[in-house]
């Protein structure tokens, strides 16, 4: 269980935190296989692979005595290590679409692990997350891409399976202001034994 939150370079964080969120890290084989479906879609911003993950629960803005309580909230975090698997793309936003996600495939233990951070975060107070958990990594943000064009996209990739890989840890992230998709910083790790 972390003292308190560090970034992954192990210097002390600032008084400050920016918004903060949980998450599972994309492998680099995996992100690598992810950035090849970039391209082809106008109106599309896409996120750098280095920056793909898997959100666990979405925190925001928080200060530093909340942040330190959620570092060692999440410390209470007992569950084993998992397999996962993406497959399969689809867009977020109805008939505005908004992203385009690769989809998680099965996986209890993700959600498992999901409904843990929710719960854990309530006890420190924060607010519960509003909308159903959909597990997804997003691969684009989009601007006035058509319904259409968005279609077209995803039925020509939209067949798409990694292999799987193994989930031995989740993080907590933090994220510095900007449009979204990144830069994201490890602040904290807490392994799945």
């Amino acid at each position: 269980m972390p003292a308190c939150v560090r970034r992954a370079d192990n210097s002390p964080k600032d008084s400050k935190m920016p918004r903060l969120f949980t998450g599972v890290e994309i492998p680099a084989d995996v992100g690598q296989a992810l950035g090849m479906l970039r391209g082809g879609l106008p109106g599309a911003r896409w996120i750098d692979p280095e920056n793909y993950h898997l959100t666990l629960r979405f925190i925001g803005d928080v200060d530093d005595v909340t942040a330190q309580q959620i570092a060692l909230m999440l410390g209470r975090v007992k569950r084993g290590a998992f397999d996962l698997y993406l497959e399969g793309l689809m867009s977020f936003g109805g008939r505005k679409p908004r992203a385009v996600v690769a989809a998680v495939g099965q996986a209890q233990a993700l959600l498992d692990v999901q409904a843990e951070h929710e719960r854990l975060m309530q006890r420190i107070g924060l607010e519960p997350e509003g909308r159903k958990y959909t597990p997804h990594v997003t691969l684009a943000r989009l601007r006035d891409s058509s319904s259409p064009a968005v279609a077209e996209y995803l039925s020509a990739r939209g067949l798409f399976r990694t292999p799987a890989f193994r989930v031995s840890r989740f993080v907590l992230y933090s994220a510095r202001a900007s449009v979204g998709g990144g830069p994201y910083v490890v602040e904290a790790s807490y392994p799945l034994n």
